[in-house]
């Protein structure tokens, strides 16, 4: 598989397994996110570019897309994985402004700064390819759920599929997955007997979307777990499409 991905967040947990499997599959690799050794340390492992970058930073996005592709080549693949939770985990209903509102910088204008840098070039080529990581979060109920979060996760869903639509007669397919519940830093708050997602389903589903089989799903909601038969997932394209499936919507 060709072409040059940029895996935002990709120096520890689903960011880094991603950025090792789009690499094994023949990709040029840039990683990035704030902590320099940990990308660095990513990058040294698979070969790829190491980029230290805020993506919540208009001008850290600007640098880090000028730098991948002038060294790596055009973004062929964009996957927004860089994400926070928090925001209201010490402040229960009534959280600090601040906090809360950085999570949403992160989760959902990281994703459409780093978005708006590569577009262009996708636009002008007439191909590209954007994953956003979404989220149970996003539109499950419960209680007590980190308000932050989810609503950050919600807002970069519908994002995904907004754009998805504006984009998709271009030659450029944005995507929207959920990695399930994975064993990483972020997930340590949940308890041993949690419904765990096997940890190499996401970067296969991201790996699948590279490849170009499952581009009729643009702006559908995938989930790794739930649809991890891919070859299910590219025989049942039509009917989701048709159908309306895979889409979080208003029952009344």
């Amino acid at each position: 598989m060709e072409g040059v991905a940029l895996v935002t967040g990709g120096g520890r947990g689903i960011g880094a397994s991603i950025a090792r499997e789009l690499a094994d599959a023949g990709m040029r690799v840039a990683v990035s996110a704030r902590t320099a050794d940990q990308v660095e340390e990513v990058a040294r492992e698979i070969g790829g570019l190491a980029v230290t970058a805020d993506v919540s930073n208009a001008d850290d996005v600007r640098a880090m897309v000028e730098r991948v592709e002038s060294e790596l080549g055009p973004v062929d693949l964009l996957v927004n994985n860089a994400g926070v939770s928090g925001g209201d985990s010490a402040g229960g209903p009534t959280p600090d402004p601040r906090a809360w509102w950085q999570v949403f910088e992160i989760n959902v204008l990281g994703a459409m700064l780093t978005t708006n840098a590569v577009l262009p070039g996708m636009l002008a080529r007439g191909s590209g390819r954007i994953v956003n990581m979404g989220s149970g979060a996003s539109y499950l109920p419960g209680g007590g759920m980190n308000t932050a979060y989810g609503a950050s996760k919600a807002a970069l869903g519908r994002y995904a599929e907004l754009l998805a639509g504006q984009v998709r007669d271009r030659g450029v397919h944005v995507f929207l997955m959920s990695p399930g519940l994975v064993r990483t830093e972020m997930t340590s708050v949940f308890p041993d007997e949690a419904p765990w997602t096997p940890p190499e389903l996401a970067p296969r589903l991201v790996r699948a979307f590279a490849s170009g089989k499952l581009d009729r799903l643009s702006g559908r909601y995938i989930h790794a777990e739930h649809d991890q038969d891919l070859d299910d997932l590219e025989r049942r394209t039509d009917e989701i499409v048709e159908s309306d499936l895979n889409a979080i919507r208003l029952r009344r």
